[in-house]
């Protein structure tokens, strides 16, 4: 009696950001249904799959040094299959493809829940491509799977994708597409999935988190985001990351201060206290009205924290 072929093994590496990490959860998922094994060590792998960050210079040339790094393995004899993908091609896939011959696959933000096919065809020997949908990212739901990793109690969940804002130094807009919401029932209703696998702690993100809704039928508003998640027996703490400063109001600055498990963990990136810089930076926001914005967080939420980033000088 023969037995089953093993299935093929792969090994993933994340870089940049969380929402990136959600983004390797989502793959890993559907590889996962797609009847491929994964490997917690690259040595344990037949196929590698980088996920990789094009914010930045540094950022751009991490990615391209971990690629060269697999690609070394894989002509070693390593690897059978070399994936690269997330904002990198997204951003550079046609040149990509040219000055990285080692590499089977490149693939965009927007084609994350077709990862099981595309490497089917790759391995079979019938593509090597370049996998990207021009302003597009995929844009996950509680329905599609997805392999946490990371640790047990903690996770991500991604509300939007895409940035329609225009700062002058950021690239996210021309990597990820225009700004998309996703349905207010499907945010809570994986908030309850990650509860049922025993997360305790759930951290909001999204490229603008504040402009969430404003593309859904009705124009739903972050406070009563802020509502329902707090109502979601089984989470103990839960925090909303990367709120723009000029879209930060009352209402929602109300929510916080009433919520229970949506904690007064108040992530506004100011980048900068110039007039000047932020009005080279495009930000759409005076530095006054940041420190108004400060000094009313202490008023009306006692004991708030304030995470936050500064930039210095013009990016």
């Amino acid at each position: 009696m023969s037995s089953s072929p093993t299935p093929p093994r792969v090994y993933f590496r994340t870089l940049g950001c969380a929402k990136n990490q959600v983004d390797s959860e989502v793959m890993l998922g559907s590889l996962a249904l797609g009847g491929y094994a994964i490997a917690e060590q690259l040595a344990d792998a037949e196929v590698a799959i980088v996920n990789t960050c094009s914010f930045i210079q540094a950022a751009r040339e991490e990615s391209i040094q971990e690629i060269l790094e697999l690609a070394d393995c894989k002509q070693r004899g390593e690897l059978q299959a070399l994936v690269v993908a997330g904002c990198l091609p997204q951003r550079y896939g046609a040149d990509l493809a040219k000055e990285l011959p080692e590499v089977d696959v490149f693939v965009g933000t927007g084609q994350f829940q077709n990862i099981a096919r595309i490497l089917d065809e790759a391995r079979a020997g019938r593509s090597r491509g370049v996998y990207v949908d021009a302003g597009r990212t995929h844009l996950y739901d509680e329905s599609s799977p997805r392999l946490l990793i990371g640790a047990r109690h903690s996770a991500y969940l991604k509300i939007a994708e895409g940035c329609d804002r225009v700062c002058a130094f950021c690239a996210i807009p021309a990597i990820r597409g225009r700004f998309q919401s996703r349905t207010l029932d499907s945010i809570v209703a994986e908030a309850r999935q990650l509860a049922e696998q025993g997360v305790r702690e759930v951290n909001v993100i999204s490229q603008d988190t504040l402009s969430w809704g404003k593309d859904l039928e009705g124009r739903p508003r972050v406070d009563a985001l802020i509502r329902a998640l707090d109502a979601v027996d089984g989470l103990d703490w839960v925090r909303l990351l990367y709120l723009y400063p000029s879209a930060l109001n009352d209402a929602v600055i109300d929510a916080f201060a009433a919520a229970r498990r949506v904690l007064p963990y108040i992530d506004v990136p100011l980048q900068h206290a110039s007039d000047s810089q932020l009005r080279a930076m495009k930000r759409g926001v005076t530095a006054e009205r940041q420190r108004r914005l400060v000094a009313r967080l202490r008023e009306r939420i006692p004991g708030a924290v304030l995470r936050t980033t500064f930039i210095v000088g013009f990016p």
